[in-house]
């Protein structure tokens, strides 16, 4: 039987609040100015130790301030922070949980006209307001980056493209080979659309509607990867699709757009290999019966690496893709170690 954390976290957490320009005029109308929750470890207040940041990425349809919350047969962020590094699995970190939410669900933490500059946001103006703030180490080698699903997405894409930033990645069922993750459903969502008119429609009803049920789920999560991916300023919420409203046949160009995001086709470029090669750790895992076919991605992904001789470790556990917060108890102790390691060197 799953256990329950009862203990009350040991850290502290406090919320700062960033005027993000990277955020400012996206097209969906988000409020630029942003909530981070921080963890400070216990003794932070004491001594004048500098700590790595670990910053947590929050999956689609999440926000890093619900990682604080309590849970039921689990535990929360704080929580789990604390009885990792009490319990030797990894020395005392900063946590950081930025809320990431948008009008459209989620995000994938990558830059979008629509949704906003969000690799921007994280990549550079994050770490500048931490350093001035908080006793955190400086540099790459003191930051790792982590998340699940959309975050895991947003962290490995992240390593890919910003190592002058990020020191290690953890990447848990994130979003790999999108002709599998997302072209099956492009059916489903032209049916779905139908209903109310087209995108504009829907949204429109979305917005209109007292509650959201479980049959608006995927609709929205692929109007906001239309507005990530290949976003249009001039479309109703950025929303361009790469799929034919009537017949739904895919629109090539389109789609391809899409492609240049999918991880299976980033690892093909040099600039991605080569930051790959500078991250002092990377980890990505996913469950054996993954019901968004993560498993699949990250299986090909990593036979790339392999091939390329790209240092990483992967891991596959016999799970779906739900609930699975248990495998940050495997995942942050690698991290930690990989930047300890990095700063003794």
């Amino acid at each position: 039987m799953p256990t329950h954390n009862y203990a009350l976290p040991r850290g502290t957490t406090v919320t700062i609040e960033i005027d993000s320009p990277a955020l400012a005029a996206n097209v969906v109308g988000d409020p630029s100015s942003r909530a981070v929750a921080v963890y400070l470890p216990e003794g932070y207040d004491r001594g004048n130790e500098r700590y790595p940041i670990f910053v947590d990425l929050a999956g689609y349809s999440s926000s890093g301030l619900k990682r604080l919350g309590w849970t039921g047969f689990g535990e929360s962020m704080p929580q789990r922070l604390d009885r990792l590094i009490a319990g030797g699995a990894m020395g005392p970190v900063i946590g950081v949980f930025p809320d990431g939410f948008t009008a459209l669900g989620g995000n994938q933490y990558i830059n979008s006209s629509a949704l906003g500059r969000w690799e921007d946001f994280l990549a550079d103006e994050l770490p500048a307001r931490l350093e001035r703030e908080f006793r955190v180490r400086p540099g790459r080698a003191g930051r790792a980056v982590f998340g699940h699903s959309s975050g895991g997405y947003g962290a490995l894409v992240h390593g890919m493209r910003r190592a002058d930033v990020w020191g290690a990645v953890g990447c848990h069922a994130g979003d790999c080979n999108f002709d599998l993750a997302y072209r099956p459903d492009m059916p489903r969502l032209v049916t779905a659309l139908a209903r109310s008119g087209g995108v504009e429609g829907w949204l429109k009803a979305f917005a209109a509607a007292p509650k959201w049920g479980g049959g608006d789920h995927l609709p929205l999560m692929l109007l906001a990867m239309a507005a990530t991916y290949d976003p249009d300023p001039g479309a109703y919420m950025g929303v361009r699709l790469p799929v034919d409203l009537h017949t739904a046949e895919l629109d090539a160009e389109a789609w391809a757009r899409w492609l240049r995001w999918d991880p299976l086709r980033m690892i093909e470029t040099p600039e991605a290999q080569a930051n790959l090669r500078r991250l002092h750790g990377l980890f990505i895992d996913a469950g054996s019966r993954d019901q968004f076919q993560a498993h699949f991605g990250a299986r090909a992904l990593v036979r790339r690496l392999s091939a390329l001789g790209i240092a990483h470790v992967y891991e596959e556990f016999p799970d779906d893709h739900s609930n699975t917060s248990y495998r940050l108890d495997v995942s942050l102790p690698y991290l930690y170690r990989a930047l300890d390691g990095a700063g003794r060197g």
